[in-house]
């Protein structure tokens, strides 16, 4: 086999990496030696020439943008150097992250602004003949997510730096992301997304610490010299895990931690003999087995190949991880059983908990540590937070199919779930055998992988105030009587610097004119502009910037769709991932009874112009969440066509949603739909993004919407629909969809227009139909017909709060004013007192180490 450290791949190009950033008018308190515009120019230069080999007159917009994300890469790498060296002198207790998503989306714009350089930047390039902001286009996507999870996991990577808290996150080096998405003939079409196509400058690949995992094989029974049983995984496969590290860069630039990727690879890449009598395809068919395993982001799990995928992914980059961590605490100390003093390893929803049994395995089975040593250790050093209340998500893995691909681990839990039925169980509930089978870790024909973090861990949070109460009462309910302490909540935050400094400069600016700048990193001083709220002139300038966010936005739209959309119209947005229990399809019920009244009224009184935007991306194997997405552009279709609706609604889906789209429609929305079944959404942080960018919220009591509206007042949010307690009632009681139809005339005459031809395509096909056809036979188990007259009703209210533009000013100034809890620095610190005991260290100055 070739040396992990000759494992070096073209993608390395610009070798190593940093991050930053800052907005215009702004003063970053930096410790990274100061740049000026003319020494950054010459850096620049320098990369376009030595990196690149280009001169200027024949450079591309590409490559100077490479080139500047290579200077400024240069700048931050001493302050990168410094901070693990510090971390390392100081011996630091530190958090390792366990996450299968970061959503961080671009990284220049965002490295300039933690490093203070962003103007800097801005006149080095002018001098050069470049415009930064179209260079800024020339970045895609980091495709290292899909949704919350991962953003939170970025916006918690960003408030970690900023906080000083020695931390570094894991996950897996995708090379494409969750899909590209196309919208064909009104239905979602899914096209790879080669983010790596090019390289990418921020990346540095670290070959000399790559690791080796085992997997399939069997154990046999064995027994070591002193006569004991000591298990033998024998016959496994092995992969190769190269990483690669992306620095994460902290506002100021005083830390800089980072987030190590895992890349799968062959052990042997080549076999010179199959190749040699003309095998072509057996010859490299190790080298892409291996590969299969980092090369896409959550494949498809309808299939039995696309679980086992599934499982694999989520044990290379533990494993891998785990052995990295390990190999880094060996570096100071010599005995494992101080583990728990110097590492915290938090397992980031359900998915990384293979990552339990890795470690009771390798205690005991190399480091032969006694089982209730490994235990002692792994219950000190884990802590789980459960992101969904949804099945689905909670991973429950085939008995077979664990068994042949991690044939040990699976014993190692099978002695985990006989100690905890013996143990804590029996002791709580003597001779109980009913509750043994709810509370067995292995059932029903799966290995139950939610359950193995609770009893693992020593914390097991919910991420708002609600989802955590469920958690205990109806999740968990008898690992919350055993083990009461254990839980807790930790309302998620989004990181200011990004959602809203970064996203929206133009009220950036406002604020920090008005407040200074100290709500950058203390965001609950955002409070000092409720005042503002009876200031004629202020209100107006917040109009000003909401208006000139709202024409960029139409600019867009015009680009991509070729609609043409009115900027003084209500923007009524719901972006997120399409699921039913995000209920996209009751805002499209909505949708459709107004497109019935202007038909019915052609000059409506009461409702403002409205521009309905949807932005969301379906699992490839959801076929009623692609049916919605395909329902909504059959909707579009037909209202943006009809002259009678022409000056009142329009009807727009924006494909391809990411990070970069969202930065761009979240300063402009009036209005954040967060209207999910209550009891659904764990929190929700597009509610925090919309609402921190003085958008007012509709919504249900879910997730974060609740604490939202303890924040922000129920005269500045819409708030409609079933509680939880209510709908669990209803849901107990026998929902019937059939008895609404009957009873309420405006929905059956509604869902009557949607069953009929009106919305047919040409093709023949009519999802509108199939989605009313849907919610009718299905049993609509979200409950969007029962909320779907209250809906009406806050919908009603939002066009009279709309249509008085003073009074619409002051609610949005006081979403903005008053979400200042909802930082995810607010949160870190949480975690970091209350769950990791994590403590932060200042990087001190010192002299030039490079």
């Amino acid at each position: 086999m070739k040396s992990p450290k000759k494992t070096v791949d073209s993608r390395a190009r610009g070798a190593v990496a940093v991050t930053g950033k800052q907005t215009p008018g702004s003063a970053v308190q930096s410790l990274l030696p100061p740049l000026s515009a003319d020494e950054l120019e010459l850096t620049i230069r320098h990369h376009l020439t030595a990196s690149l080999a280009r001169c200027p007159i024949s450079a591309t917009p590409h490559e100077w943008w490479l080139s500047t994300c290579f200077a400024i890469r240069d700048h931050v790498l001493e302050r990168f150097v410094r901070t693990q060296d510090q971390h390392h002198v100081q011996d630091v207790r530190r958090l390792y992250y366990l996450s299968m998503e970061y959503l961080t989306g671009r990284l220049l714009y965002s490295n300039l602004l933690n490093t203070g350089l962003l103007e800097t930047a801005r006149s080095a390039l002018q001098a050069l003949g470049q415009d930064l902001e179209v260079l800024l286009d020339e970045e895609c996507d980091m495709g290292l997510g899909n949704g919350g999870l991962g953003r939170l996991a970025a916006c918690f990577l960003d408030s970690l730096a900023t906080l000083q808290y020695p931390a570094i996150g894991y996950g897996i080096h995708y090379e494409f992301g969750l899909f590209q998405q196309e919208i064909c003939d009104g239905q979602q079409v899914e096209k790879p997304d080669n983010w790596l196509l090019f390289g990418n400058p921020w990346q540095i690949q670290r070959p000399e610490n790559a690791q080796k995992i085992p997997l399939y094989g069997r154990v046999v029974d064995h027994f070591d010299e002193r006569g004991d049983w000591c298990p033998l995984w024998v016959d496994t496969q092995e992969i190769l895990g190269v990483p690669w590290d992306i620095p994460i860069v902290g506002y100021g630039g005083k830390t800089v931690n980072f987030l190590r990727l895992w890349e799968s690879r062959a052990t042997h890449d080549f076999d010179l003999e199959d190749f040699n009598r003309g095998d072509y395809t057996d010859a490299v068919l190790e080298k892409i087995r291996g590969e299969n395993i980092s090369k896409v982001l959550y494949p498809n799990d309808t299939t039995e190949n696309g679980k086992e995928l599934r499982l694999i992914q989520q044990y290379f980059f533990v494993a891998c991880s785990l052995r990295d961590i390990l190999r880094r605490y060996r570096n100071a100390h010599s005995d494992l059983h101080g583990l728990p003093e110097k590492a915290i390893l938090h397992i980031n929803d359900t998915h990384p908990t293979v990552a339990i049994p890795e470690l009771m395995r390798i205690l005991i089975d190399e480091e032969r540590f006694h089982w209730e040593e490994a235990w002692e250790v792994v219950q000190k050093v884990f802590a789980y937070t459960n992101h969904t209340l949804m099945p689905e998500a909670l991973e429950c893995w085939n008995i077979g199919l664990f068994q042949r691909v991690l044939p040990r681990h699976y014993q190692i839990i099978g002695e985990i779930n006989r100690r905890f039925l013996e143990g804590d169980v029996e002791r709580k509930w003597p001779g109980d055998a009913e509750k043994k089978r709810a509370l067995s870790l292995i059932g029903d024909g799966v290995v139950r992988m939610a359950p193995l973090a609770v009893v693992s861990s020593r914390s097991v949070n919910g991420v708002a105030a609600l989802h955590s109460r469920l958690i205990g009462e109806r999740l968990f309910p008898e690992f919350h009587a055993l083990y009461p302490k254990r839980f807790n909540n930790k309302t998620n935050g989004i990181t200011p610097r990004r959602w809203l400094q970064q996203c929206n400069p133009r009220l950036s600016e406002l604020i920090t004119r008005s407040i200074g700048e100290g709500w950058k990193t203390h965001l609950e001083e955002l409070r000092a502009l409720e005042p503002f709220g009876r200031h004629r002139e202020f209100l107006e300038s917040f109009r000003r910037v909401k208006h000139r966010n709202k024409e960029d936005l139409a600019q867009l739209i015009r680009d991509r769709t070729g609609l043409l959309v009115d900027p003084s119209a209500l923007f009524d947005v719901q972006i997120k991932r399409l699921h039913e229990y995000k209920r996209q399809h009751l805002n499209l019920l909505h949708v459709l009874s107004l497109y019935r009244r202007i038909l019915h009224e052609p000059s409506p009184s009461q409702i403002p112009p409205r521009v309905v935007i949807f932005a969301a991306k379906a699992a490839p194997g959801y076929a009623i969440a692609k049916m919605i997405i395909h329902a909504i552009n059959a909707t579009a279709r037909k209202i943006n066509a009809c002259p009678q609706a022409q000056d009142w609604l329009k009807l727009v889906f924006l494909p391809n949603y990411n990070v970069s789209l969202a930065e761009k429609i979240i300063p402009a929305a009036d209005l954040s739909e967060q209207i999910s079944t209550a009891g659904k959404e764990a929190s929700g942080t597009g509610n925090m993004k919309l609402g921190l960018n003085g958008a007012c919220t509709i919504g249900t009591l879910d997730g974060a919407n609740i604490e939202i509206l303890e924040e922000v007042g129920r005269d500045n949010i819409f708030i409609f629909g079933k509680t939880e307690a209510e709908v669990e009632a209803l849901r107990n009681q026998g929902h019937d969809p059939w008895e609404l139809y009957r009873r309420h005339e405006e929905l059956r005459e509604l869902l009557d227009w949607m069953r009929s031809d009106f919305f047919a395509l040409p093709d023949g096909q009519n999802p509108v139909r199939a989605l009313a056809e849907q919610l009718l036979y299905g049993g609509d188990p979200f409950f969007v017909l029962a909320d779907y007259k209250d809906y009406r009703r806050a919908q009603s209210w939002v066009d009279q709060s709309f249509l008085d533009p003073k009074h619409w000013s002051q609610k949005a100034l006081l979403n903005t004013a008053r979400l200042g809890r909802f930082s995810s620095d607010r949160t870190i610190r949480e975690y970091a007192d209350e769950i990791w005991k994590l403590s932060a260290l200042e990087i001190p100055e010192g002299p030039k180490i490079l």
